[in-house]
């Protein structure tokens, strides 16, 4: 009779211990699904890629070969440079970075093809380690800052950024976990 009454004791203390468990485990367990889903907002919300850019040594050969090959007008060249409403940094540093650039206007995207023209910049250092190529993706953003130190928290820091009359830009390095660079672009 002792031996059943120490087993049926043993037995309750260990299914109120098994019920423990099983509690703490499916708290832990919603927890944990509660936080992947606040982990997996994303980054960029929008899920239109806006641009394809390209950097190339000759952008007047460039221009006319995409034009010919996609049938459509040959775009116009433009220079972009350091603007007061956004100077140019690259890794931090002002920089005097200039390079011309043509859009190609695409149903879905925008091929942007860029010759740098010197000055420190993520547009040299492509062309100067890789030669001519695909040097980013671009999505259109809502506060650029604040998707830069989104960005930065997950190990993508800033390369560059620079701005226009009306706009900005940021490059990312995401090549470690992208295999590429994103650019952010903000239109005000």
């Amino acid at each position: 009779m002792k031996v059943k009454n120490s087993i049926q004791c043993c037995s309750g203390r260990n299914l109120k211990v098994g019920i423990i468990v099983v509690a703490v485990a499916m708290i832990s367990f919603a927890f944990g699904k509660f936080t992947q889903l606040s982990e997996k907002e994303p980054v960029i919300k929008s899920k239109t890629i806006t641009q394809v850019a390209i950097i190339v040594k000759d952008i007047d050969k460039a221009r006319h070969s995409w034009a010919q090959v996609l049938n459509v007008p040959v775009p116009n060249v433009s220079i972009a440079e350091s603007h007061p409403s956004r100077p140019t940094l690259y890794h931090g540093q002002s920089s005097d970075a200039k390079s011309k650039l043509a859009f190609l206007k695409m149903d879905n995207l925008q091929i942007e093809l860029i010759q740098p023209l010197g000055g420190k910049s993520t547009w040299q250092e492509y062309l100067d380690s890789h030669g001519e190529g695909i040097h980013h993706i671009a999505f259109a953003v809502k506060d650029i800052n604040g998707v830069e130190k989104q960005f930065e928290s997950l190990g993508m820091p800033t390369v560059q950024l620079g701005g226009w009359n009306g706009g900005a830009y940021s490059y990312i390095d995401a090549q470690k976990d992208l295999a590429c660079i994103i650019e952010l672009l903000e239109n005000y």
